[in-house]
């Protein structure tokens, strides 16, 4: 089949239109020059010129989490494509789906050390679902179409797609395939019957269930499905780190976080569970503490549609490889069938417990004793003034924590941060995408003066192309999360964490100063009572973006918290403070 005759790079672009694509942010150097020339002619395809690689991956990572679609951001070779290294392996770890396009010299100089040359096909390898190198311009339409494919299928991660230089100068066919051919490329989306009776069967049979529900169902779009099996069940809700937001908050089931700075009651839950449901869960470190302590009465249903995750840090008693939305479907018409014949479980013993515990001890924070302002204040009110229709985008840190805490949280897609890579400087760019694929929403940028320093220079990407995102610096002057931990396990002993951003007489920057001299608004609050109005006037301002510097506490911690390294029943609600978990029991 004869198509049009295009250059490579001309057939990259308009590749890049037929898979989808409507936006890339990204930065031009020289072995993806030629790809540039033809984008600039683009008709339907939007370019978003970053001030750093690692940004263009964010911001792709942002989108993508956003919208549900597949992010794109394209880099040159070597300096350029390493820049995205961070970037793809943050969005591998959460399960974001994204392409990279590189950049790459000629082929006729790969493996000499050429100018930029860098083995990014080799060097990411180990944190892409797939990678491609392209010498042949004629391969590029096939490539492409594979790559959305694979990123935006099975279980969402990032292909890279690294293209020669003599690839994109190159003269083809342009012909759009009409199928991916990937013959050893089959997700496993439906489940197996015999695998949803077997877990109908131990749902039956427990009198003490727990829902652990990550990230995977945001990816699969599968909220409703679950809630639908959720209501059947009436079962408690925990919700990860990247499943916030996943089922409302305000569902009557739900008992918030587990894991490391997770709440009370999903802590307890899952520990005192003899059941655990889990959906599109991995059992990550931080939701488990030391994993041979994890649940130890609890057998397991896990539910992925990645194979890999089976029984790799927790024996699944039963294991249903599949979409969640398909397998949480399948496993409410088995248990409606069920109940009718059998009747509903008992759980009013389980409940009294758990409610208890929410009871008991329910999420907060004290008033400071330095004089500084609560960052959680800062944080909850930014929640409640903004709305759950907005969306939130955190750094990574004790922001990160008291952002997952008091915002409340009640659709999927609303509360993108850094979960599995936990990389800082994650949140600016990653708001900017977030806000260019959802531009009626208003979106929160929740940073820390040490996460905001380190990615500010998009915030000129924003004026200049008009995302008026919204930056809450929590700024304790300090590397919190760092600092907490010194003072709990090092002697109080503050090597090299005061940044000097907020506190005393110097501001090294000031936030406000630099925020006004890349074009955006900058705004100061200092005061428990200027919250809300400073808050309120960073919200009628959508004419650019906004920054808004919160001095905070550097004295403020995340609590609840479960020491690294150890079992969650060593749950700590304050500094040396345990839940007194017989009497609950």
């Amino acid at each position: 089949m004869t198509g049009t005759r295009v250059t490579g790079a001309a057939s990259l672009i308009m590749s890049l239109e037929h898979a989808g694509a409507d936006v890339v942010f990204g930065l031009p150097g020289g072995a993806i020059l030629p790809t540039y020339d033809p984008l600039m002619d683009a008709e339907t395809l939007q370019h978003i010129l970053v001030r750093h690689e690692q940004g263009a991956g964010h911001a792709a990572s942002g989108y993508a989490h956003a919208t549900g679609k597949v992010g794109v951001c394209m880099a040159t070779s070597g300096p350029g494509a390493t820049n995205l290294i961070t970037a793809i392996a943050d969005a591998q770890m959460d399960s974001i789906p994204m392409v990279a396009i590189t950049g790459q010299v000629g082929s006729m100089f790969i493996g000499t050390d050429a100018f930029q040359e860098a083995d990014i096909v080799g060097m990411t390898m180990p944190v892409t679902k797939h990678n491609f190198l392209v010498k042949d311009p004629a391969e590029i339409p096939r490539v492409i179409k594979q790559a959305f494919h694979i990123a935006s299928t099975g279980r969402p991660g990032v292909v890279l797609v690294d293209v020669t230089k003599d690839a994109q100068q190159g003269i083809t066919d342009f012909v759009w395939p009409e199928d991916e051919e990937l013959p050893g490329y089959r997700p496993h989306t439906e489940p197996s019957t015999r695998s949803v009776r077997e877990a109908a069967e131990l749902i039956m049979a427990s009198e003490r269930p727990a829902f652990l529900v990550g990230g995977g169902v945001i990816r699969a779009g599968a909220s409703d499905a679950v809630r639908e099996l959720v209501d059947v069940t009436d079962g408690p809700i925990t919700t990860t780190l990247m499943g916030r937001g996943a089922l409302p908050d305000s569902h009557p089931h739900h008992l918030g976080m587990p894991g490391m700075h997770g709440s009370v009651a999903a802590v307890s839950a899952l520990q005192r569970a003899d059941l655990i449901i889990a959906i599109g869960a991995r059992f990550d470190d931080r939701v488990t503490g030391r994993l041979d302590s994890f649940a130890p009465r609890a057998k397991v249903v896990h539910i992925d549609i990645d194979p890999a995750e089976i029984d790799k840090n927790r024996h699944a008693d039963v294991s249903i490889i599949a979409d969640a939305g398909a397998a949480a479907t399948a496993l409410t018409g088995e248990l409606r069938e069920r109940i009718e014949r059998e009747g509903h479980p008992d759980l009013d013993a389980w409940w009294r417990v758990l409610d208890n515990l929410r009871e008991t001890y329910p999420l907060g924070w004290t008033t400071t004793d330095d004089g500084y302002t609560a960052p959680q204040k800062v944080i909850s009110r930014i929640g409640e003034i903004s709305g759950p229709e907005s969306i939130f985008v955190s750094g990574v840190g004790q922001h990160q924590m008291w952002s997952s805490q008091f915002i409340h949280y009640e659709r999927p897609n609303s509360w993108i941060n850094s979960g599995g890579l936990g990389t800082m400087g994650y949140s600016v760019p990653a708001a900017m995408g977030a806000k260019v694929g959802a531009p009626d929403r208003v979106v929160w940028a929740i940073d820390g003066d040490g996460c905001f320093q380190m990615t500010n220079q998009e915030l000129a990407t924003c004026v200049i192309n008009d995302i008026p995102i919204k930056v809450a610096i929590i700024n304790n002057s300090s590397l919190g999360m760092v600092r907490q931990w010194q003072n709990l396990f090092y002697d109080r002993r503050y090597s090299h964490t005061d940044l000097n951003t907020g506190h005393g007489t110097r501001r090294v920057p000031d936030f406000v100063k630099l925020a006004e001299a890349y074009g955006a608004a900058g705004l100061r609050c200092e005061r428990d009572e200027d919250i809300d109005a400073t808050i309120q006037q960073a919200m009628e301002i959508n004419d650019r973006p906004v920054v808004i510097d919160f001095t905070v506490s550097a004295d403020a911690m995340v609590w609840p918290m479960v020491p690294s390294g150890v079992s969650n029943d060593e749950i700590q609600i304050a500094q040396g403070m345990s839940p007194e978990w017989e009497r609950d029991i």
